[in-house]
């Protein structure tokens, strides 16, 4: 019973993770979308190439539409919400404003109300026979001065292979998995007209079970755990176990029920067997038959003896050689066929652990060798003493898709760039990998910021068949001057902690994300350091940090604590940042990587 348990412990949390990997990556999309349109200049050909490179290059995304506020895009225009979507035979383009008041779907009215990237109820498509979800995400512009709501950006999603993972998983024979939306809709269910028609508290009424009802809510508020009762499944009728874990990503939950009886199979074939045997043998001995009695008692005292034997985990034992065909040949081919399903069951288990820790050590393995290219030891430059830099990295797994790298081009200029792939695991520590030697080879060659990611963009658009892309901010630092050359290529602004204690972010720009569009253009800023004054530099898993309670660490509360670490050097700033972060996300798990570096200008020595 353990181990079978352990064993759907282990398909269940499989199933989750590629759930969770895949609603992850595709809510990276819009995000990114909505952080480049607070800085983008409305144009309508560029914002349409976006949509359609998108659409075009994710094969699990639909379609997907930016859709303003009245007024917002143009003064004189009160709607405006393009739609890219795919066919079968090709990439479609319409404006949703002309089939109906986009303002009022529930997909552009609930992220509005509630100020945060929310996944929509499933629904059917246009079709009728595809459920489908979207994630919408708002994004803001400045209004005369003011951080205004401007619109939604919303992709649309097949739950196909959604339903391809949850149909996967086997418990025995007959067990099987669902999922269920935030409201308990059965998206996933082996009896198909459960899906989008039901809800397990619509169930739990028709039985009117109480304690069925209790469980859909735990289900529904994010819990995970097992059933404190046999749930009757709807498939087979049979009695079953039920557990239950979140998908975090959506706010769904994912439920699996494996036979009560088919667990206790082996046990109760044999107490049955055991039982008529025992009848049986006591009835022959009634009618004091010794040559039959003798018959039977012998081979069932082997039988005794092998039981024991096999009881103790010794399953090479041999069994007594039947020739007859009664009941006690029938007893010794039970135990042979146990003692072979024990054997053969133990044979995979050990395989499966086996394989499971291989694969654990070659993670960490991986993950050495990921920690092994960053630099990590502190002060890298003990004899330079114009400038000051500490980073630190904490991957959300085993290995990530976060970078940071420093290096002086010269006597006189320091490197220094931040990261973030899109995606975890093993295709973004490589895509990482990728990344930081190509742009390390051309900032060794001389060239401006802009010009390092402009080529680094194309080399990584050549081949990117995952449409897999990277989040860098990169900068030039003259150690003499102070001043600093840089480039935003879609990453998260840097702050600027001026020496009086004044935290600001740099400003804004619209370049795109690295990786994601050929031919993108990016543009070298300048900003000069003054004695004592730092950049703080970091990813988006500093900001996006998430509590018990589903809120955000945020920019807001980054600085304010920036603000109170005046006077303290750069790794006592960068600790006590990451300190921060442990205490307010508590018990929460870690959903993506945190990558934090600062430098501190010192002046010409």
């Amino acid at each position: 019973m353990k181990a079978i348990n352990e064993n759907s412990e282990h398909i269940i949390m499989a199933a989750t993770n590629k759930i969770e990997a895949l609603l992850s990556a595709t809510q990276k999309i819009p995000e990114n979308i909505a952080y480049f349109l607070e800085n983008s200049n409305n144009d309508e050909k560029e914002l349409l190439q976006v949509l359609f490179a998108v659409v075009e290059k994710n094969p699990e995304i639909y379609g997907a539409s930016i859709a303003f506020e009245p007024y917002t895009f143009k003064r004189d225009a009160e709607y405006f919400a393009p739609y890219i979507y795919k066919t079968p035979e090709s990439i479609n383009f319409k404006f949703l404003d002309r089939y109906y008041n986009y303002f009022l779907q529930e997909w552009y009215q609930i992220p509005k109300e509630l100020n945060r990237p929310q996944w929509i109820e499933p629904y059917f498509g246009e079709g009728g026979d595809i459920i489908m979800s979207s994630y919408a995400v708002p994004f803001y512009k400045k209004i005369d001065n003011k951080r205004q709501f401007a619109g939604i950006v919303v992709v649309d999603i097949s739950l196909e292979k959604l339903t391809e993972i949850v149909s996967s998983i086997k418990i025995l024979q007959s067990g099987y998995g669902f999922l269920i939306s935030k409201n308990g809709t059965f998206v996933t269910h082996p009896l198909k007209e459960f899906i989008m028609n039901e809800t397990i508290f619509t169930i739990a009424e028709a039985r009117e079970d109480i304690k069925l009802r209790a469980v859909g809510r735990k289900m529904i508020s994010g819990a995970s755990g097992v059933a404190p009762m046999q749930v009757i499944s709807a498939v087979t009728g049979k009695s079953c176990y039920m557990l239950y874990v979140p998908i975090r990503t959506s706010g769904w939950s994912l439920g699996v029920l494996f036979p009560h009886d088919e667990i206790m199979k082996d046990i109760t074939s044999l107490n049955q067997v055991v039982l008529f045997l025992g009848i049986l043998g006591l009835f022959l001995l009634a009618i004091a038959v010794v040559f039959i009695s003798r018959s039977i008692t012998k081979p069932l005292r082997h039988l005794s003896k092998v039981t024991e034997h096999i009881g103790s985990g010794n399953l090479d034992i041999e069994l007594p050689s039947v020739k007859t065909g009664d009941e006690v040949g029938k007893l010794t081919e039970a135990f042979t066929f146990m003692r072979e399903s024990l054997k053969k069951y133990i044979s995979e288990l050990t395989e499966a652990t086996r394989q499971r820790e291989r694969m654990e050590s070659e993670l960490k393995i991986a993950h050495d060798i990921q920690m092994g290219i960053l630099p990590k030891i502190f002060p890298p430059y003990p004899e330079r003493k114009e400038f000051e830099i500490y980073a630190t990295i904490k991957p959300a797994r085993e290995i990530g898709g976060d970078f940071y790298d420093f290096f002086f081009i010269d006597n006189e200029k320091l490197y220094f760039v931040i990261a973030d792939v899109s995606g975890k695991g093993i295709p973004a520590a490589l895509f990482m990998a990728l990344t930081k030697t190509l742009i390390k080879a051309k900032a060794t060659a001389g060239l401006t910021p802009d010009k390092i990611i402009s080529k680094t963009n194309e080399d990584l658009c050549i081949g990117n068949d995952m449409n897999m892309f990277v989040t860098v901010f990169c900068g030039i630092l003259n150690v003499k001057t102070g001043k600093v050359f840089y480039t935003n290529g879609g990453h998260n602004p840097p702050l600027l902690i001026r020496k009086n204690g004044e935290v600001t972010f740099l400003e804004k720009t619209n370049e795109l994300l690295v990786g994601a569009i050929e031919n993108a253009q990016y543009t070298t800023r300048e900003i000069t350091l003054e004695y004592g004054d730092s950049l703080f530099l970091y990813t988006d898993g500093v900001t996006e940090a998430m509590n018990e309670m589903g809120e955000l660490f945020s920019e807001e509360r980054l600085k304010n604590e920036l603000q109170k670490l005046k006077d303290r050097n750069s790794e006592e700033v960068v600790t006590s940042i990451m300190k921060a972060i442990e205490v307010f996300t508590g018990n929460t798990p870690q959903s993506d990587d945190i990558t934090i570096m600062m430098i501190t200008y010192k002046g010409d020595g």
